[in-house]
């Protein structure tokens, strides 16, 4: 998929998020988890990530049943990794039930609170 496509799609997929998303979106929006940026949907060449803090490399996965054992989305965690990506997957179930303990889960794999930049 090309760039513009690419950028064109993200863009229509942050209008219809499921609603894990937009729970997720909700902590994470604004630099809400300890300072640390997020985007939604964002374009990392030839796939689109459902959340990334470019600064912290980490993709944030948020997914249903379909993807247990997905064949593609393996393949397109090597391709993140080989490009220096961490990825971070969670269940839709966990993200509605346990927000507090998906923060945390996130939180951890970042590493923890941003820590100020000096002057």
């Amino acid at each position: 998929m090309r760039n513009s496509k690419l950028k064109y799609r993200a863009r229509d997929l942050r209008t219809q998020p499921t609603d894990a998303e937009r729970t997720l979106w909700r902590q994470l929006r604004s630099e809400q988890l300890s300072g640390w940026k997020f985007r939604r949907q964002h374009p990392i060449p030839p796939y689109i990530a459902d959340f990334a803090c470019i600064q912290a490399k980490l993709v944030v996965e948020v997914d249903g049943g379909q993807h247990a054992d997905s064949a593609y989305d393996s393949a397109r965690d090597e391709h993140l990794r080989h490009h220096g990506w961490r990825i971070l997957r969670l269940w839709n179930n966990d993200v509605l039930n346990n927000p507090e303990g998906v923060a945390a889960t996130i939180l951890a794999a970042i590493g923890g609170p941003k820590l100020p930049q000096g002057d």
